[in-house]
Formats: structure tokens, sequence, C-alpha cells
């Protein structure tokens, strides 16, 4: 049995879109010397780059970016998916970005990536406090789930995940983040950590499909870390690497999503 821990980035490794703690980053990057460690995210290289550092990039054995769709390894793209927007789809964007009734728009609301388009209603330029007056606005107004309902059903070869704090991901469907598994053994076991393991979250479909490991739904960086620390001192007190995931959540649950406790997911999500 080999073991791979996965990580999701924003809100799980670093506070969203900000950069990782330095006095995490650098043991991150320890413990990913001497470990099996990727990383798989819905944001492109350059802003993983940004908020991760080199070093963090550099020890970590894969990168996937994108949802698995541009895919990075010590620095160098080793394949990419394209996604070509439909038009009505994106007409279908703009047209909610008109109709929203937040009120406020900071532009760059639809991100075009490597298999992947980016929409935000509040838009990528937002700042930290605009960013967070629409997260609580979305946790009352629902307006990111219903904007995901709506493009399920009405295109059938394309999918919308809620991602990060304030954007949806959209994606040819079976372009998630699950797609990283074909790069995995049936020796493979992983231990998954992301933030968005609700259904209809970007984390949701690879932690559906984890079923021989184990997932677990984090809420925030600190949270990451506290668990990983566990990992460490066992490993490191030779003791058994299995830890005691109940124990864990009973210190610190699982990220409620819209007033809601994340469902169980997968073939093994720690309890919450």
């Amino acid at each position: 049995m080999i073991k791979n821990y996965v990580f999701d980035v924003d809100g799980t490794l670093t506070p969203s879109r900000q950069r990782i703690d330095p006095e995490f980053a650098q043991w991150f990057t320890k413990f990913a010397e001497t470990h099996n460690v990727f990383l798989v995210t819905g944001s492109d290289y350059p802003k993983t780059l940004e908020q991760v550092g080199h070093d963090v990039m550099m020890s970590v054995r894969r990168v996937y970016n994108c949802s698995g769709n541009d895919v990075w390894e010590k620095g160098v793209n080793i394949r990419r998916k394209e996604f070509m927007l439909p038009h009505d789809l994106e007409k279908f964007m703009y047209d909610w970005l008109q109709a929203s009734k937040f009120p406020l728009r900071t532009g760059t609301h639809v991100e075009k990536r490597p298999g992947t388009v980016n929409f935000s209603i509040v838009g990528r330029g937002a700042s930290l406090e605009e960013r967070q007056e629409y997260v609580q606005w979305d946790k009352h107004n629902r307006e990111r789930e219903t904007i995901a309902y709506q493009i399920n059903e009405g295109w059938d070869d394309i999918t919308a995940a809620i991602g990060g704090e304030t954007g949806l991901d959209i994606f040819q469907t079976g372009c998630d983040k699950s797609q990283i598994l074909v790069d995995f053994t049936p020796n493979d076991v992983i231990y998954f950590f992301g933030d968005a393991m609700f259904e209809g979250g970007n984390d949701w479909p690879l932690a559906q499909a984890n079923v021989k490991g184990k997932n677990f739904p984090i809420a925030g960086w600190e949270h990451t870390w506290e668990i990983l620390k566990t990992v460490w001192d066992e490993e490191h007190d030779n003791a058994s690497t299995s830890w005691n995931v109940d124990n864990q959540y009973k210190k610190a649950k699982g990220k409620e999503i819209y007033g809601k406790a994340t469902p169980e997911v997968g073939g093994g999500l720690a309890a919450t």
C-alpha cells in the first residue's frame, strides 16, 4: 500500500485567494519532502505559484491545476486539456452578470483557463473585504448554487461546480478533479484534503471517486496543519501511521456550507 496525500489549495493550504502562512509553508515543504504529496486546485499555475510559493511547488510530486486539466511536475507542464466555452453559455453568464442583485462588480468576471472557465459575479478584482461581502450575501441568497443548477440542467455535456469562496468552475463533464485518479495505481491509497466536499463543490467529484482512501473536509489551513502534525508526530514516535480520524474531528469539525454539515462522501469520509 502506497500512501498519497492530495491537497486542494484555496481554503485548504491557504486562506482563500491569499498566500500561504510562511511558517506553515516551511513545515509543509519538509512534510512533502518525505511523503507522496500532490496538489489539485481549480486555479491556474501562476496563481497557485503565487499562493504557495516556489519551495512548496518544487517539493510536491505533481501539481494538478485547473481541476486536473493542466498538469505540472517541478515547474514543467506535462499535459494540458483545452475547453471551448459555448457561445450560448457565455451569453448566459453575462446575462447573469447583468441580472444579479449583488451590487458590486470588480472586473474579470469570466476567466478562461486550460480546460475550464471560472465565473464570478463579484469579479476576481475584488478586495478581501469585497469578497467577504459577497460570501455573506451568497450564503443567504445561494446565487452560485442557483447558477450552477441552471448550467447543469441546461447543458448536457457541461458541468458547473462551486469553487473557492466567490466563483464557479465550468468545464466539460468528467474533466473535474476526479480525473487525476488515472495517474494512481490499485496499490495507491489517497488521503484527500479539501474544503469543498459538499455536493456541488469542486472537491466533491474526487471525494466521491476516492473509494479506497479517506476524505478530509477541511475548515481552513489551520485545520489541515493540525491533522498533518498528528501524522508527523505519530511517525516520529514510531507509532502506527494510521491516525485516529474520529479523535481529530472531535477537535475541529468540517466546514458547514449554507448552514448544512458536509455530507458523507466517497469510501472513507473522516467523521465530523
